[in-house]
């Protein structure tokens, strides 16, 4: 008896102090995720906080639709896509194997439906059809998504169709689609289909039913791709929100379905559980101006455009702190955003971002010719 309550009055000692000692979920190791390649990111600042075999060259499946997704939201802010467009559907889009909604040649379809049909049961014929609206042909709309991807920097990526059905030379990574993802759910507009579970098409005729399972069963999930085919194994990019902090879970390869979702969760799981996210501001000690020698003016003023995040570790108590690093004064000319100095945020005194402390305005250096345009514009003014 007096053991049993030792052990009671222990495990009430450690429930109640546990949140107070900043316990961590222990760091994830490659053998832990099945996955032969993942990656998990911070959405908001890019932050990389788990990696297996990141750039890993390998197919994706139909998780390349995050690419044909992201083009296609580009095209409706730019107005060339609206989602109230009837789109038709040519033999090719027809023709489509794998996942898809029956289209037949010539049928037409909203393009909010085909975007729904995309995103919900990863349709591979409205996703042509959709390439084939915007850019005339899927050719064409391939040869954007391999321009978009090296602007984004995927530097593992090529691309040989819109869909991922299994091509040879189709390939991308784990880092890469983290990117790709990334990109595209700065569309919040993504959310209102990758949050659909159950709905249907074609006045209710086509029942569909989201493919990411995730839905149903992962506090705060909210996207965004799955992807399965022979050549790929099972593949998705996962994202969830809670609180402040928004995470992209990346699994490329797993043998099961089951996997992958489990992969997708302990990633996801293992962000929530340590890290949050700060949003960085002028430290109060910000010099507004600095002093200029032989100037028109004695003095200019500084700017420093700080408008970013930063991940820190959830346990530790971060402490963030800054550095300002700048001249006592400068000599004239000044042109304007020159850089004069860097501002430095640190956590727990190591170097974590900077930002460039620059003239607000531009300051002559003073001469005859500056004197009297001066005084003439003096004159003028009265």
């Amino acid at each position: 008896m007096l053991r049993k309550a030792f052990v009671s009055i222990t495990l009430c000692a450690v429930l109640l102090l546990s949140p107070f000692v900043g316990l961590k979920v222990n760091a994830l190791s490659a053998d832990s995720i099945s996955a032969p390649s993942a990656v998990l990111m911070e959405s908001s600042t890019g932050k990389v906080l788990f990696e297996k075999n990141p750039h890993e060259q390998r197919p994706c499946a139909s998780v390349t639709k995050v690419m044909t997704l992201l083009l296609v939201f580009e095209a409706v802010d730019s107005g060339k896509l609206s989602l109230d467009d009837e789109i038709t559907a040519s033999e090719h889009a027809a023709g489509m194997g794998g996942s898809d909604i029956w289209l037949e040649k010539g049928e037409t379809m909203s393009a909010d439906d085909m975007i729904k049909a995309t995103v919900v049961v990863s349709a591979n014929d409205a996703a042509v059809a959709l390439a084939e609206h915007i850019s005339g042909s899927e050719d064409a709309f391939v040869e954007k998504m391999n321009s978009r991807a090296k602007e984004l920097g995927m530097n593992d990526t090529v691309f040989k169709n819109c869909n991922g059905l299994d091509e040879e030379g189709h390939i991308t990574s784990a880092y890469d689609v983290a990117l790709m993802s990334r990109e595209l759910t700065k569309h919040e507009k993504i959310f209102d289909y990758t949050s659909i579970w159950l709905d249907n098409l074609r006045g209710g005729k086509t029942q569909i039913v989201n493919t990411n399972k995730l839905l149903k069963t992962y506090n705060g999930i909210t996207g965004l791709k799955t992807g399965t085919t022979n050549d790929a194994g099972c593949c998705m990019s996962a994202t969830a929100t809670r609180g402040d902090v928004s995470l992209i879970s990346v699994v490329l390869g797993c043998k099961t379905g089951k996997e992958r979702f489990a992969d997708a969760a302990a990633l996801l799981d293992y962000g929530f559980a340590n890290v949050s996210v700060k949003e960085l501001t002028l430290p109060e000690d910000m010099p507004k101006s600095i002093e200029v020698n032989g100037g028109m003016t004695d003095s200019v003023k500084l700017e420093c455009k700080v408008s970013s995040k930063i991940v820190v570790d959830k346990g530790n108590g971060a402490k963030i702190t800054t550095e300002i690093d700048l001249p006592d004064k400068i000599d004239a000319p000044v042109e304007k955003n020159r850089k004069i100095g860097t501002l430095t945020y640190l956590v727990n005194s190591k170097k974590a971002q900077s930002f460039d402390i620059c003239a607000g305005d531009s300051v002559q250096k003073t001469s005859f010719g500056a004197l009297l345009e001066y005084v003439f514009a003096s004159l003028i003014s009265l």
